[in-house]
C-alpha cells in the first residue's frame, strides 16, 4: 500500500465533503446558479479521483511499479488544476475579480492529467510488476 497517496486521498476527501457542504450551504447565496454548477463540476471530480487515487494506493501494494505512482501523481495534479481552477474561476465571480483572464486554460490541462492518471493506472494493473 502506497501511505503518501493513502493520506492524500483522505485530506483531499475531506476537503472534498467540506467543499461539497459549503457550495450546498453557503456559495448559492453569493453566486449564480451557473457559477454554483462550476463549482459543483469541481467538487464532483475531485470526489471522483479521491476514489481513484485511494485506489492506487491500495492496488500500489499488489502493483509496484513506476506506473501505479504516475497514476497517483496525475490523478493528485489534475485535482488540483481541474478541480482547483474551477474553485478560482467561482471565487473570481463571487469578488468579482476578473484579473486573471486566463484561468479557465487550466481546467482542460487538469482534465489532460485525469485520462493520464487513468490510463497509467490501467498500464500499471497490466504491465510490468517491478518498479
Amino acid at each position: 500500500m502506497n501511505r503518501h497517496f493513502l493520506s492524500v486521498a483522505a485530506l483531499l476527501g475531506a476537503l472534498t465533503v467540506a467543499l461539497g457542504a459549503f457550495a450546498a450551504h453557503k456559495l448559492k447565496e453569493m453566486v449564480s446558479p451557473e457559477a454554483v454548477a462550476v463549482f459543483d463540476t469541481g467538487v464532483r471530480y475531485q470526489f471522483y479521483h479521491v476514489f481513484a487515487l485511494f485506489l492506487v494506493a491500495l492496488l500500489s501494494e499488489k502493483f509496484n511499479n513506476k506506473w501505479m505512482v504516475w497514476a497517483g501523481n496525475c490523478f493528485i495534479t489534475g485535482i488540483v488544476l481541474f478541480s482547483g481552477s474551477l474553485y478560482l474561476l467561482t471565487a473570481m465571480k463571487a469578488t468579482e475579480y476578473m484579473g486573471v483572464k486566463y484561468i479557465g486554460i487550466v481546467t482542460p490541462l487538469g482534465g489532460l492529467f485525469f485520462i493520464a492518471g487513468w490510463i497509467f493506472l490501467w498500464k500499471g494493473v497490466s504491465g510490468e510488476q517491478k518498479s
